[in-house]
């Protein structure tokens, strides 16, 4: 079972549900954060949105909650979390995952279909796909100016980097100033957060499904706990 946690102003929640459910067949719940008992799933999906309103940081209150800290206890059992895009946020406010996420080059919000290369395969996330394999994903956010720590990124920690359709990363690419465009980090093991959204790119009738691969590796990796 997957948990789908929501907090207040979490939208993209029943998105990921439906293709979880709907799409793959995979067994998952919506659970409201002060109800979350992370004991009873295999995985977790923090969804995108804006918990809180984004208020001080974006993803900042919802970090310092209960069920973020509950969190941390999934992690240490090598349960699969995913966070997408406010998900992503709160990941990083937990500590989870390392850096920050500033406001965008261009302080507007970009709502638009992008191009991702796989920068590797290690997480079960990326595992359905090839390295160097170009995606396409659609962003909305203002705050993905991903930031890493005063320590750089370790290698293997890059899931994901904004590029153009043939595969080539470079700054006309890159849509919101992110360092060495980068658009998901990893733990280095079952955590990735990513700002584009998976779940608006998992059916052909949206225009991609290349983000369906991703929801598929998280879905295997919760059946296995």
């Amino acid at each position: 079972m997957i948990a789908v946690l929501q907090f207040p102003g979490s939208n993209c929640d029943r998105d990921v549900q439906h293709v979880l459910g709907d799409v793959l067949g995979a067994e998952s719940e919506l659970v409201w954060w002060k109800d979350f008992d992370s004991s009873r799933y295999g995985g977790l999906v923090v969804p995108g949105g804006f918990s809180y309103g984004d208020y001080l940081r974006a993803g900042a209150i919802a970090a310092r909650t209960d069920a973020a800290s509950r969190i941390g206890g999934m992690v240490e059992e090598e349960r699969p979390v995913l966070g997408i895009c406010n998900g992503f946020q709160v990941l990083v406010e937990t500590g989870l995952l390392q850096g920050a996420l500033m406001t965008n080059r261009y302080p507007k919000f970009v709502c638009r279909d992008v191009h991702l290369r796989v920068e590797s395969t290690d997480s079960p996330f990326t595992s359905h796909y090839e390295e160097g394999e170009v995606l396409k994903v659609p962003i909305a956010h203002r705050e993905g100016n991903y930031r890493p720590p005063e320590t750089g990124v370790r290698e293997g920690e890059v899931a994901l980097r904004y590029c153009g359709p043939d595969g080539g990363v470079s700054d006309e690419h890159n849509p919101n100033g992110s360092f060495q465009s980068i658009a998901g980090v990893t733990d280095g093991g079952n955590v990735l957060g990513l700002m584009p959204h998976p779940e608006r790119a998992s059916e052909g009738i949206l225009g991609s499904d290349d983000g369906l691969r991703m929801m598929r590796g998280l879905s295997e990796a919760a059946d296995s706990i």
